[in-house]
C-alpha cells in the first residue's frame, strides 16, 4: 500500500466475498463486486488488498450556504439556510447532469482526487457560524461519500443541526438504515417512469429508484420530496407524467411534494430546447388529477409555481420568488382561512 493509500478512509457497508481478494460493496443498488486494485461504478471506492476504501473521503469539491429551497425542499425548515457540501463522483452517468464537472470526474487516471480536505468539525462549525439550520449533502450523489456524511451527520445532530440528502435514489436499503439515525430529509429525483429512459440517459435502472422511494416513504421517518426534470421528447408525455404522479400519490403519500423542473440544455444534451411552459403547466394539472396536494414548478424564475397553496381552500400560504420566501401567512399554524395544516418537517 502506497503512502497516499495509507491515508484513505476505510469504506462502510461492504463485505469480503469467498472469491479471493474480491469485495462486495453494499452501499448502493449496483452491489458492485470489486476485484483487488479496481474501483466500483462510482469510481470512488477501491478494493486495496481485500479492503474497500473511500477515495473521496474529506475531499470536499463544493461548500456553499444555500437556501433550503434550492435543494429543492419546500416543506422542510422553509426559509432556512443549509450548508451544502459535495465530494467528487456519482453512481449514475446522466447525459443531462448540471454538475457533470464534479459528478462525472473519473478519479482513476483522471489527475487525482479533486477537492479541499475538510474535517467534519470544520464543516459543522462553518454551518453553525453561518447561521445554517442544516447540512445538505448535494451537488453530486451523497451516497458515494457516505463516510463523510455519516461522521458529519452525527456531529451535526449533536450541534442541533438537521441533515438532508439530494439524491438519485439508488441507495441500498442498508444504506438508508445506516443513515436514518441522523438523516432528516431527502429529495429524490424520479427522473422518469421508463426503464428505457434510465438505461439510455442515466446508465441506470428505474425499479431500484422506485423501491428506495417506497422504502423511505413507508418505512422511515425521513421527510421526502420528489423532483422530476422534464426533458422534451424523453419523459414529457402525458402518459409518463401521469405514471409518475400516480406513483407518488398511491405508493408514498398525497402530501409528498412533487417538484416539476424545467430542463435547460446541458452537458451531452446541449442541443435540446428548454421545456415548454405548456408542458410544465400540463404536468401540474396531471399531478392535481392524481390527487397530489403540493406541486411545484422549478427552474422558472418568478413563477407562482414555486409558492405553496392550501390544498383545501386554495389560499397562498407561502409566496416564493426564486429561492426566497417573500410572504408567509401560516406562522406554522396552518391556513389562516380554513385551518388546514400544511404537511412538512419542522415547519
Amino acid at each position: 500500500m502506497g503512502t497516499d493509500e495509507k491515508k484513505l478512509k476505510q469504506a462502510v457497508l461492504w463485505e469480503p466475498t469467498t472469491d479471493g481478494d474480491t469485495v462486495k460493496c453494499n452501499l448502493c443498488r449496483w452491489g458492485c463486486v470489486i476485484a483487488d486494485g479496481k474501483v466500483g461504478r462510482c469510481f470512488v471506492r477501491k478494493n486495496i488488498a481485500g479492503v474497500l476504501y473511500s477515495l473521496n473521503y474529506d475531499h470536499v469539491c463544493a461548500a456553499n450556504v444555500d437556501p433550503i429551497e434550492k435543494k429543492p425542499l419546500f416543506h422542510f425548515q422553509p426559509g432556512s439556510k443549509s450548508f451544502s457540501i459535495a465530494c467528487v463522483g456519482c453512481n449514475f452517468q446522466c447525459v443531462f447532469c448540471q454538475n457533470w464537472q464534479i459528478s462525472q470526474a473519473k478519479l482513476e487516471g483522471g489527475g487525482g482526487i479533486k477537492g479541499q480536505s475538510l474535517s467534519c468539525e470544520q464543516i459543522v462549525s462553518s454551518a453553525v457560524r453561518r447561521g445554517c439550520r442544516s447540512i445538505a449533502y448535494t451537488y453530486t450523489e451523497p451516497t458515494i461519500f457516505m463516510e463523510l456524511c455519516d461522521e458529519c451527520g452525527r456531529l451535526a445532530k449533536e450541534q442541533g443541526l438537521a441533515n438532508v440528502f439530494v439524491s438519485n435514489g439508488y441507495e441500498s436499503r442498508e444504506a438508508i438504515d445506516f443513515a436514518k439515525g441522523w438523516l432528516d430529509g431527502i429529495n429524490i429525483d424520479l427522473k422518469a417512469f421508463s426503464d428505457d429512459f434510465y438505461r439510455r440517459l442515466c446508465k441506470a435502472r428505474l425499479e431500484p429508484v422506485l423501491d428506495t422511494i417506497r422504502y423511505v416513504a413507508n418505512q422511515t421517518d425521513i421527510w421526502l420530496e420528489i423532483t422530476t426534470l422534464v426533458v422534451p421528447g424523453e419523459n414529457d408525455s402525458d402518459e409518463e407524467l401521469r405514471k409518475i404522479a400516480e406513483f407518488i400519490a398511491n405508493e408514498t403519500s398525497a402530501d409528498v411534494p412533487w417538484h416539476i423542473s424545467r430542463f435547460y440544455p446541458n452537458y451531452e444534451l446541449d442541443g435540446k430546447r428548454p421545456t415548454p411552459m405548456e408542458t410544465l403547466e400540463r404536468a401540474v394539472e396531471i399531478g392535481k388529477e392524481a390527487g397530489l396536494r403540493y406541486i411545484y414548478v422549478g427552474n422558472v424564475p418568478g413563477s407562482k409555481g414555486e409558492s405553496t397553496f392550501c390544498y383545501n381552500c386554495g389560499k397562498m400560504l407561502i409566496e416564493r420568488i426564486g429561492y426566497t420566501i417573500v410572504k408567509d401567512v401560516t406562522q406554522r399554524d396552518g391556513c389562516p382561512e380554513c385551518g388546514t395544516k400544511m404537511a412538512g418537517f419542522d415547519i
